[in-house]
């Protein structure tokens, strides 16, 4: 069907940069997902000792100083990282882009804690004398920072900040960027999701208290979804950040385009702190789709969050449920199975290596599913290998969090 909507209110993504567990570039870690290659390893924390995480190695200096690394943040070098890799990959003539009307609008689970913890870790061995606390402690908690770094990194004097959305602020990163561009308050978005979650013990003591911290004795078993006999989550680090551009501009500088952003929706469960709310998980696929003007019939791979829960897990294959066509088109995956769970990037992460599918019709495989799970099993489930279809043209990526919020984006080929 022709889209109705003018060319200057339809947004589309140009670039795509990242760092993940398993590659640092699209095409890296595209080939990882196809040939069914994890990115969890051993790792090991202060106080909670050895573990498992999914771990990124990019070169923090590939953009900056050693100066910037050492007074930012993990977050900052990261968003700085896949922010600069967006751009470069959008092809914009950047050094004639103006500067003030680029915004920058990142998705965090949480940040302030690595650097809180390493400080207070810090000032105990001077009996916690607050004379030695860091003067570059504020600045670096800010809520802000990852976004406000970048701005710094590339000059960029348009609008920033960061979007607190739990698990779900992936996609709400790319949502907000959207937005902008549609207020008109910027010409160029760079929007997405950073995690630093793995620096900071606090996140693995959290889980490991829940009783929901992944163990295995093989690392790259350990991420699970959908299995019968998963146990748990496996943090990561990593990020992906978009470059958004109105699609009358992209055409207009003739610019690859990824895909069409065609709906998205967020909502609340307003039910539980921790529990999903299937419910509620199924609304907001429902809203999604109604703002892209499709139903699921419509939706080639459909991206879940599944993060190898064991309550977590059956809660959105009971929305899933509700969605899918039993006998319909829509392939089923799960990225989470191959780089743990990467927090605020889960969300953009998990989008990006889906994205290559609407050129080339294959859906990437979830892994580790040995046993499936009878309160998991989905109709178009990709479990094992990849699968290559007559074509794909819209992908619907699910990204949920705690507190009940929830977020969905759908992309089309255009």
């Amino acid at each position: 069907m022709i889209s109705q909507t003018p060319d200057s209110q339809r947004i589309v993504l140009t670039g795509v940069g990242l760092t993940s567990p398993n590659g640092n570039r699209l095409a890296d870690y595209r080939e990882a997902l196809l040939q069914g290659r994890s990115g969890v390893q051993e790792y090991e924390i202060r106080y909670v000792g050895k573990t498992l995480a999914g771990v990124c190695d990019f070169d923090e200096l590939k953009y900056q100083k050693r100066r910037a690394v050492r007074r930012g943040t993990r977050a900052g070098s990261i968003a700085v990282y896949c922010a600069n890799e967006s751009i470069i990959d959008s092809g914009l003539d950047w050094a004639n882009v103006d500067r003030e009307r680029v915004g920058i609008y990142i998705g965090l689970t949480e940040h302030g804690n690595v650097e809180t913890e390493n400080e207070i870790f810090e000032i105990s061995g001077y009996d916690y004398d607050t004379s030695v606390w860091t003067h570059h402690h504020n600045p670096r908690t800010v809520a802000n920072n990852p976004a406000g770094e970048v701005t710094l990194n590339m000059g960029i004097t348009g609008p920033h900040y960061t979007i607190g959305a739990a698990c779900a602020a992936g996609n709400a990163g790319l949502i907000q960027g959207a937005q902008q561009l549609l207020l008109g308050e910027c010409d160029v978005a760079i929007g997405g999701g950073v995690s630093e979650s793995i620096h900071t013990f606090g996140i693995f003591a959290g889980f490991a208290s829940q009783g929901a911290l992944a163990a295995h004795e093989d690392p790259t078993r350990a991420s699970r979804p959908f299995d019968r006999d998963r146990n748990g989550i496996v943090v990561s680090e990593g990020g992906c950040l978009f470059t958004l551009e109105r699609f009358d501009d992209a055409k207009a500088r003739g610019a690859k385009i990824y895909g069409e952003l065609a709906g998205y929706a967020m909502n609340s469960d307003a039910s539980d702190f921790v529990l999903p709310n299937p419910k509620q998980q199924a609304r907001c696929m429902r809203m999604a789709l109604e703002r892209a003007k499709m139903g699921i019939a419509d939706v080639g791979i459909l991206s879940t969050h599944a993060t190898a829960t064991s309550s977590g897990d059956i809660q959105e294959c009971i929305a899933l449920r509700e969605i899918l066509d039993r006998d319909g088109p829509t392939l089923v995956n799960n990225t989470k199975s191959f780089i743990g769970h990467a927090m605020g990037a889960a969300g953009s992460l998990e989008l990006a290596g889906n994205l290559p599918s609407l050129e080339d019709g294959v859906c990437h495989a979830t892994i580790n599913v040995e046993n499936l799970d009878p309160e998991c099993d989905l109709p178009g489930l990709t479990l094992h290998e990849p699968r290559e279809t007559k074509g794909i043209d819209t992908i619907l990526n699910n990204s949920f969090g705690m507190l009940g919020i929830n977020s969905v984006v759908v992309i089309k080929k255009v």
